[in-house]
C-alpha cells in the first residue's frame, strides 16, 4: 500500500525502453521500407529515446535533490525545536 504513489524512476525508464523497442519492432513489421529509410527511422527513434531517457534521468535527479532538501530542512527544524525546548526546560530547574 505504501507504493501507491506510482512507479519509481527506474520503472518508468524500463517501461519507456520496453515500449520503444516494441514500437520499433511493430513499425518495422507493418511498414516495410527500404534499408536506408529503415536505418534513418531507427536512428531517429534511437535519438528520441536517448533524449527522453536523459530527460527522465534529469527529472529523477531533480526529484531526489528536492527530497533531500526537504528532509534536511525538516531535520534542521526539529533540531532547533529540540535545542530550544532543552534550553527552556533547563532554565526552570
Amino acid at each position: 500500500m505504501s507504493n501507491q504513489q506510482g512507479i519509481g524512476a527506474g520503472g518508468v525508464l524500463f517501461a519507456f525502453a520496453a515500449g520503444a523497442a516494441i514500437g520499433a519492432a511493430v513499425a518495422l513489421l507493418f511498414a516495410p521500407a527500404t534499408g536506408e529509410e529503415t536505418r534513418e527511422y531507427l536512428s531517429k527513434q534511437a535519438k528520441e529515446g536517448r533524449d527522453r531517457a536523459a530527460d527522465a534521468a534529469r527529472q529523477g535527479r531533480d526529484m531526489v535533490n528536492r527530497g533531500r532538501e526537504s528532509l534536511t530542512t525538516a531535520f534542521d527544524r526539529a533540531r532547533e525545536q529540540f535545542q530550544a525546548a532543552t534550553r527552556e526546560g533547563g532554565s526552570d530547574a
